[in-house]
């Protein structure tokens, strides 16, 4: 039998949903800022798609689209100026950065309690800690599809393929506060097939095409698929062979339409939880 599709467009609409109705009872709206550097199609792209976010939610929307030759004090000049702009709840920098800037240098100018995507190493120490308020958008988007689909991590073994601090690391520790067994694989891991076999839940977010095979997902898994990749004919796919896959899943996310909607979702809801921190009503 084939794997029921977790459908993250209706779960990222209901959420969005539920943004907008508390947004419209409140007296001054949440504010969110992005801020991209360079001109890439993609992220010219997804920065839009924030924009149409907020706009659904009635959240306040700033964008700083900076040249590609930035230079480090400019960077730093506009992420000071979002620190204590009142209106600004949230400030994502979209990522990665030009190479002659410092990736860890800006993320470390933002305010904890404004960034919204929990890329700080403070907030990144309380998701450890298990006290953050604030999660990372990808984790904590893949969790809430689990939570929808009532696929509980409690007791079962979880595998994670990707070890990166935006995605892989945080998403470990996800599911180790919700009782999972997690293992973290990588691109680099010995026999992947055997750990992944092993997986009750498995999370591929290793930005590999094609990582995933058929043959390495274990009859009646969860398979969620982070990854967006280009498949070589114009189109997107993840890591997993969907097609291979989905007949042996019990769960599986599409890609488009799985957890990059929900995504997008979470960083509304961490913006409008910064905005009530704040004191905003």
């Amino acid at each position: 039998m084939a794997a029921v599709v977790m459908d993250g467009k209706a779960l990222a609409a209901r959420m969005k949903e539920e943004v907008r109705l508390r947004v419209e009872r409140m007296e001054r709206k949440p504010g969110l800022a992005v801020v991209l550097v360079g001109e890439d199609p993609a992220a010219l792209s997804y920065e839009a798609g924030k924009g149409r976010d907020c706009r659904q939610c009635g959240i306040y929307y700033d964008t700083f689209r900076l040249p590609g030759d930035t230079t480090r004090g400019e960077l730093l000049d506009v992420i000071q100026l979002l620190n204590g702009r009142e209106d600004i709840d949230g400030i994502l920098l979209l990522l990665p950065l030009p190479g002659h800037l410092s990736q860890r240098e800006a993320v470390l100018a933002i305010r904890p309690d404004k960034d919204v995507d929990c890329v700080h190493p403070a907030n990144m120490g309380k998701l450890m800690m298990g006290t953050g308020s604030l999660r990372p958008c990808t984790p904590a988007g893949v969790m809430r599809l689990l939570e929808e689909y009532r696929i509980d991590p409690a007791g079962k073994r979880c595998v994670v393929v990707g070890r990166s601090n935006i995605v892989g690391k945080p998403q470990a520790m996800l599911l180790l506060q919700k009782h999972g067994t997690v293992t973290v694989c990588h691109t680099r891991t010995p026999d992947l097939g055997e750990e992944c076999r092993r997986a009750d839940i498995l999370v591929c977010a290793a930005g590999r095409p094609g990582l995933i095979t058929g043959d390495m997902v274990k009859e009646g898994a969860a398979v969620i698929d982070v990854s967006i990749n280009q498949d070589g004919h114009g189109g997107l796919c993840g890591d997993v062979d969907y097609a291979a896959a989905v007949e042996k899943a019990a769960y599986i996310t599409p890609v488009p339409g799985g957890v990059g909607p929900v995504t997008r979702s979470i960083l509304m809801e961490n913006t409008l939880s910064a905005a009530l921190r704040h004191g905003k009503k």
